[in-house]
């Protein structure tokens, strides 16, 4: 096979076998294919799409292109959680350990952020002691004794995956849905789960801006799911606007803990319920939705969510204090009000300028290298249908930098205040199964 013939069937739209998939990117890893024909490739798969057999392979092919995990010590029904991404995003902080305590093992990968905020791995970091690297017979152990664990994705983990998105990234091919879901689902196929429940996320603070492009990304995701023996559910859910209240790392784990403690923002809660319940009914836990629900309510007023969470912190290092005192969390030298300039409803927050914000004080990463200030970031006391008076705060400012009027501009610039009341979006869209 020559990669520029398989290029060029690519381009005339033809499709690809399982064999040539394999041959692209097991010569594209291994460094025999450069980037120039890869970007080609991209190219052409951007414009003549896949078809479902087609994104299959190459996703399995991905998946092979590094190590590949094996949960078989760990007991029962292993179900992992993906986000496609938004702002104050924390609900792996919840999720993962309602799950756990209702009995289904989670052994997560999680990892980084670049841009916005901090990703999962940040979010935890931000726990003085806590260890995202654990050898491998503690993480299966710690699945086995406390039904959870999380750690970093291992560095060959999909190693065709990050080759192929670094070039993706600089040649204008993100946005293909066959390659987004197969970059997504590669990495849960090697990281072992049995099920895998998919936030996919839509609006201005997300990456599918559109409930079109979401549906289709969440159900060829599915589909893949499907032909690789996962059972796999998708649920799309609203990043019109910040999810909660808190935008940052150590501000995101405060507010995960206030929601385990059976509190906190409305909608979040209600998302994390969501994602928990399908999680839990691919793990056997419960016969159906309504049934999860419930049990997890209950789980969730009964403290056994919170208890999970504060085990696993333990079990990993982390201080177990900060679930009593989430004031031992890193904590900003200032803390600055943003005031309204006009009274009215608050009809929108753009999502994406709010987690700019919160970048540009230094809670995410412009590049790979940058280090994160854990204690900074956004607390917004106003979200969309809220009355605001003029000179009402509307966000809190956390930062360790005296100076910060830029920052203060991109926030009131984010919040649009008008004469109606908008009226109320739902959370959760849809689920496709």
């Amino acid at each position: 096979m020559r990669m520029v013939d398989l290029i060029q069937h690519k381009r005339d739209g033809g499709r690809l076998t399982r064999e040539q998939l394999y041959f692209i990117v097991q010569g594209f890893t291994r460094g025999d294919i450069p980037d120039y024909q890869m970007s080609a490739f991209a190219m052409a798969v951007f414009f003549r799409g896949m078809d479902e057999e087609e994104i299959a392979d190459l996703t399995m092919a991905m998946a092979s292109s590094g190590d590949v995990v094996s949960l078989a010590a760990i007991r029962g029904t292993k179900v992992d959680k993906h986000s496609t991404g938004g702002v104050g995003d924390k609900t792996s902080l919840i999720v993962v350990p309602l799950v756990a305590a209702a009995g289904v093992p989670v052994a997560k990968m999680s990892g980084r952020g670049l841009g916005h905020t901090g990703g999962t791995v940040d979010k935890l970091e931000s726990i003085r002691g806590f260890r995202i690297e654990l050898p491998n017979d503690q993480f299966v152990r710690n699945v086995n004794e406390n039904k959870m664990a999380l750690v970093g994705q291992s560095g060959n983990l999909a190693p065709a995956d990050k080759k192929l998105y670094a070039l993706r990234d600089v040649t204008a091919t993100v946005n293909s849905i066959p390659l987004i879901a197969s970059s997504i689902m590669s990495k849960k196929i090697a990281s072992g789960a049995d099920a895998i429940v998919l936030d996919v996320k839509v609006g201005s603070g997300a990456f599918m801006k559109s409930l079109e492009e979401a549906r289709e990304l969440a159900s060829t995701m599915v589909s893949i799911g499907k032909s690789l023996k996962r059972r796999t559910i998708a649920v799309l859910s609203d990043m019109n606007e910040p999810l909660g209240t808190e935008v940052g790392n150590a501000l995101e784990v405060a507010e995960a803990i206030e929601t385990l403690r059976g509190g906190g923002d409305a909608r979040l809660r209600d998302i994390c319920l969501t994602l928990a319940a399908y999680m839990a009914i691919a793990g056997g836990a419960y016969p159906d939705f309504a049934a999860a629900r419930q049990g997890l309510e209950e789980l969730l007023g009964a403290g056994r969510a919170l208890e999970t969470f504060r085990k696993f912190v333990e079990a990993q290092g982390g201080d177990p204090a900060i679930v009593d005192d989430p004031a031992l969390l890193p904590q900003a030298a200032y803390r600055l009000a943003v005031r309204a300039e006009h009274e009215g409803f608050v009809q929108a927050i753009d999502a994406e300028a709010v987690g700019v914000a919160a970048m540009l004080l230094g809670a995410g990463r412009a590049k790979k290298e940058d280090a994160i200030d854990y204690a900074v970031g956004v607390s917004l006391r106003k979200k969309v249908g809220d009355r605001v008076s003029f000179g009402e705060t509307i966000a809190v400012l956390h930062s360790n930098r005296e100076n910060n009027r830029d920052i203060t501009e991109r926030l009131l610039a984010a919040y649009t205040i008008g004469s109606d009341q908008p009226e109320p979006v739902p959370v959760v869209y849809d689920v496709v199964e």
